[in-house]
Order: structure tokens, then sequence, then C-alpha cells
């Protein structure tokens, strides 16, 4: 793939786009270097974050649509408009909001909607989650673990339904001709990718996002040439 003179990309996404972990009070919050702004940075080149805390791939179509229909964000921020876009959805607790087959339908929309557009698709696979943690954060935050258990078989399952996500990216984008940035892999390389992952079990934590740094940085390795582009990175 030929990404040269590419110098500012999109990022639509749910809160791991957005650098949410968890805090040390067990909150949570941004992180500010965050694996998108960091890796932009490094690469030279201008970031347009539009992920958002608890985005489903439904509402993050709406605000693709959105800000392709407007196109006004880069320019008003003194930079080119973004000629990639990087699509980072997938991870929901159960049971889902947007069942599986929906996912597929409205992931190949927004891989669609960027081609009409001119603009580059790149497709985010999702970081793997640790099952028992999630499954004791969710049930501690209020969710019916009975019922979800009940649903889902056991709490080894959490994985596979989640992984169920991660496989209809790879198979829309496979489809497409879409890029892959494979983040699950890099994390399932790792000795215990447990390690990189926040309390509840599905954010990555300080450490997974300089993982998913360098996985951004591997994947771009002279793919991006940048001419003369301020290499800052924003989050609007």
């Amino acid at each position: 793939m030929d990404l040269a003179g590419v110098s500012s990309v999109y990022l639509f996404g749910d809160s791991v786009g957005r650098g949410i972990i968890l805090d040390a009070d067990g909150k949570y919050s941004p992180f500010s270097e965050s694996f998108a702004p960091a890796a932009a940075k490094k690469l030279g080149i201008a970031l347009l974050n539009k992920a958002r805390f608890g985005c489903t791939i439904g509402k993050g179509l709406d605000i693709l649509k959105r800000c392709l229909a407007r196109g006004e964000e880069g320019p008003a921020l003194s930079i080119p408009t973004p000629q990639v876009a990087i699509l980072e959805f997938g991870g929901a607790p159960p049971p889902p909001a947007t069942p599986l087959d929906a996912f597929g339908v409205a992931y190949k929309a927004a891989i669609q909607e960027l081609k009409a557009r001119q603009i580059i698709p790149l497709a985010m696979t999702l970081p793997p989650l640790d099952p028992e943690r999630y499954y004791r954060w969710f049930t501690k935050a209020g969710l019916d673990g009975a019922a979800i258990l009940k649903w889902l078989g056991n709490i080894q399952n959490i994985f596979l339904w989640h992984e169920g996500y991660d496989k209809e990216v790879r198979r829309v984008a496979t489809a497409s001709g879409t890029a892959i940035i494979d983040i699950r892999q890099a994390f399932l390389a790792t000795p215990d990718y447990r390690l990189y992952l926040c309390e509840d079990g599905i954010h990555p934590n300080k450490e997974g996002h300089r993982l998913m740094e360098k996985t951004i940085l591997d994947f771009a390795g002279g793919k991006f040439a940048v001419g003369g582009v301020a290499a800052d990175a924003y989050t609007v």
C-alpha cells in the first residue's frame, strides 16, 4: 500500500481510540500519551481524533458521515483534510448493543463512505480482553452476572464472543481490500497479554498503549512520507 504524501489522518472509534484508561482511583480518564497522538507525533502526521467514549459502530458511522459531509475540520485547524482514516470499533459489554451481523454491515458501510470520498480506510483489530477480570468488573458495575452467564454459558466464552467481533473486522476488511493494523496479534504475541490491560480487563493500560503505538509505527514503517506539514497531533 502506498501512503506516500499522507500528512493527516482521521481516527474513528470508541473509548480505546480516545485513550481512556482506569486511573489509580478506579475511574475512567483520558491518557494524554495514548497510542494515537503518540504515534501521530512520531510519524510527523496530524491526527483528527473522532473516537468517543461508549461509541458503537452505529454511532461511529453517524459521526463519520457528519464529519465527511462537513469536511472543514482540517482546514479549520490549518492542516490538510485527512487522506487516511483508521477505524477502531468492536469492544462492548455483553450482550452487545450491536448484533454481530449488524456490526459487519455498519463496518462495511463506514469503509464504503471513506472510499467514496477518496479516503483510504485502515481497519484496526481489537485488543483481546481478559474474560475473568472483565466479568468481575462489569458485574461489579451493576450488570446481572447470572443473566450474562446464562446467555454466554461460561466466563471463558466472553473471550470467544469478543473475538467474534474481531473476526468480523478482519472479514469485512479483507473482503473490501482494506489494510489491517493487527493490534490483537501484537497483544497475543506477548508472554501475558493481560499485563497490558486495565483492571476492567478490556481497556489497554499505559503499557498497552505503548504496545499499540509500536504496532502502528511498525505498520507505518516507511509507508508515510510527510512533506512539510507540522507534526502536531490534534484531538478534537
